[in-house]
């Protein structure tokens, strides 16, 4: 069996135990490639192997025949092995020396090929240990950013049903104010009837007619002041539509035409008439040149979009 076949059997990379034995020359020289070669990238080997500096087992200097670590008396074959010694143990004084090294026997080197594959295979351990390590921290970070992005959504969801809880909540107040004031506006109207129709009586009779009645309309803070129409600079209006109810306040000079423009745009609806309920009055387009203030819908008002 030829040495690079020993290493293969041993479990070594075929590159590796081939760059090992060519840069050895033979197994106890591939032996001692590995060792001091085992922290090295099969890469980093590969090119220092083309660039002609395979790291090959460089004998001492000439007339000694090994170097000695006068720091801890180990023996080196050649000047490579120093150099690793020295870049492992950090030790420093070495001096050549005239003993020859007897070369590994069989079962030396059996016992070093166990220890370099023990080195690798812890090696590999470890790098597999980093792996899954940096595996499960990359995977803990992907989490976390994807609940931030969840918790994100869901926050601004929220956010975004309170604002439209909000709104719904105002425009049903609103709604609530609007019917209250068209109710009484009605009541209004009944009664000054009631009071011509008394008055007229009473004028047949010969009779004094009845003081009228002032009628306050409510508001949303409690019994309206005797604001007169002409003081207001806004009005209410809510338009039902065949889309849903458009509600918003126009200033008093805002036209018809306006109106009508405002609701097509929120409710893309057609509209060719406005009518009123409370009094009945109908505004088709030839009126859409008045204001509302001249077409009698101040401080407020509710109108079919027809």
């Amino acid at each position: 069996m030829s040495d690079l076949d020993t290493l293969k059997d041993m479990g070594f990379d075929p590159d590796r135990a081939s760059l090992a034995v060519k840069a050895g020359g033979n197994l106890q020289g591939a032996i001692d490639w590995l060792e001091r070669n085992q922290e090295k990238s099969l890469e980093e080997l590969q090119s220092s192997a083309a660039e002609g500096d395979g790291d090959a087992d460089a004998p001492p200097p000439e007339g000694a025949n090994s170097l000695i670590c006068n720091e801890c008396g180990k023996k080196f074959r050649g000047q490579p092995q120093a150099e690793f010694h020295a870049s492992k143990s950090g030790h420093t004084d070495f001096s050549e020396s005239t003993e020859e090294l007897a070369p590994l026997t069989d079962e030396e080197r059996k016992v070093k090929l166990e220890e370099l594959k023990a080195k690798r295979d812890q090696k590999r351990a470890d790098q597999a240990k980093a792996d899954k390590e940096a595996l499960k921290r990359n995977e803990e970070i992907r989490r976390k950013s994807t609940k931030e992005q969840q918790d994100a959504k869901d926050e601004l969801k929220r956010k975004e049903q309170m604002k439209d809880a909000e709104k719904k909540k105002r425009e049903k107040l609103e709604d609530i104010e609007a019917k209250k004031r068209i109710q009484a506006k009605i009541a209004a109207d009944k009664e000054e009837r009631k009071r011509k129709a008394e008055a007229d009586k009473a004028a047949r009779e010969g009779k004094q007619a009845p003081p009228p009645v002032k009628e306050e309309l409510p508001t949303s803070s409690g019994p309206s002041t005797s604001k007169t129409t002409s003081e207001y600079t806004e009005t209410r209006l809510r338009v039902q539509t065949s889309s849903g109810n458009f509600m918003k306040a126009f200033k008093v000079e805002t036209t018809l035409f306006e109106v009508a423009q405002a609701v097509n745009a929120d409710k893309s609806v057609e509209i060719s008439s406005l009518v009123q309920n409370f009094p009945k009055k109908t505004f088709d387009q030839a009126d859409w040149g008045m204001s509302l203030k001249e077409a009698g819908l101040v401080p407020s008002a509710a109108l079919i979009a027809n």
